[in-house]
């Protein structure tokens, strides 16, 4: 493992150089792996191994059609690569249990009958072991557990991977029943693209990941930018000066400065006006939303949150009752302001 000093805290990290492809590929040389679900992470994470030169099958229930036919327009083809998820699992040594965390509660008594002596099952998520008194995901003794949870959407997996690049991940092993899950891991993290892969627990990737979605990444980031739109409005701002300076800024020049060299040098790279402005207000901002991000990191530990989203998904009607609130979004004006935005912006030729 590479020894990484983040501002004094070591961490152990695997990279690429160290772990190569080569590697990987011959460690799952003997292994069929089995991806069940072609939803979200599915379609990357399969397709990446299958370029790497992976043994690897589908395992999706033809009752969904669109994911069913999007992996026949992928390539994959029934009856050889693509089956039923009972068979597919059956076939599968490490079985990559990809659904939905509502669907992984409903089809796990379908799925756990299928795990063979030695098979490894895998998340990407640690939500369903996490939070086993809720789902009842309980794997059986003679399984490897393990996990590898790409830091992005499987879009991005997908995308990062054909640009040569990698998307982080982090790893985890809850059970090693065959002495070798660690290994297998590492070399499935690699197979489906990572950059470099970082330990943690089941728990602590759930805990971090329902936090962050929560928050900053998803959550938080929506409710700032739904206020300071509002407040502009309300001046007399109009729709596009006000989208302009709470989205468009962000998402196509300074996220972009952070991403090359971290907040400092984007603050750097801005005028004096925007830098001192900046570092008056971060305090204030933190100091606001420091005690709703306790509150929220509570909820996830305590498994609240969870029970949320298992009431709320397992609803027959909870696909309807979601194009409501997104639409709602959709709507929005400043959503609305958005897309003229984005369609005046100069065309690539």
């Amino acid at each position: 493992m590479a020894k990484i000093n983040f501002g004094g805290i070591v961490e152990d990290v695997i990279t690429r150089e160290e772990f190569p492809l080569k590697k990987a590929q011959e460690i799952l040389k003997n292994e069929v792996v089995a991806v069940i679900g072609y939803g979200v992470q599915g379609p990357a994470q399969s397709l990446n191994m299958k370029d790497n030169g992976i043994h690897v099958i589908i395992g999706q229930s033809p009752d969904f059609k669109a994911d069913w036919d999007r992996a026949v327009k992928d390539g994959w083809v029934p009856g050889e690569t693509l089956f039923s998820i009972e068979e597919a699992a059956k076939k599968g040594t490490i079985i990559q249990y990809l659904v939905s965390d509502a669907a992984q509660r409903t089809i796990w008594p379908l799925l756990k009958p299928c795990l063979k002596p030695g098979d490894a099952l895998y998340f990407s998520h640690g939500f369903s072991i996490t939070y086993k008194e809720q789902t009842g995901v309980v794997p059986p003794a003679d399984v490897d557990v393990i996990l590898v949870a790409p830091k992005g959407s499987g879009t991005s997996v997908r995308r990062n991977f054909l640009a040569g690049a990698g998307i982080n991940s982090s790893f985890a092993i809850f059970q090693d029943y065959t002495k070798r899950a660690k290994e297998r891991t590492l070399a499935v993290g690699i197979a489906i693209g990572s950059g470099y892969l970082f330990p943690t627990t089941f728990e602590q990737e759930v805990y971090s990941d329902l936090t962050g979605e929560r928050g900053v990444l998803m959550g938080a980031l929506a409710g700032i930018m739904d206020a300071q739109y509002q407040v502009l409005r309300q001046h007399g701002h109009t729709p596009s000066e006000a989208f302009n300076e709470t989205v468009e800024e962000l998402t196509q020049s300074l996220i972009r400065l952070v991403d090359e060299n971290g907040m400092d040098w984007m603050y750097s790279n801005c005028s004096a006006t925007a830098q001192r402005g900046a570092l008056d207000w971060r305090p204030k901002f933190k100091e606001a939303t420091l005690p709703v991000f306790n509150d929220l990191y509570n909820k996830v530990k305590s498994g609240a949150e969870t029970k949320r989203v298992l009431e709320s998904t397992g609803k027959p009607n909870y696909k309807e009752l979601l194009e409501i609130e997104l639409k709602e979004l959709r709507e929005s004006e400043m959503w609305q302001a958005g897309q003229q935005v984005r369609n005046l912006r100069p065309k690539n030729k």
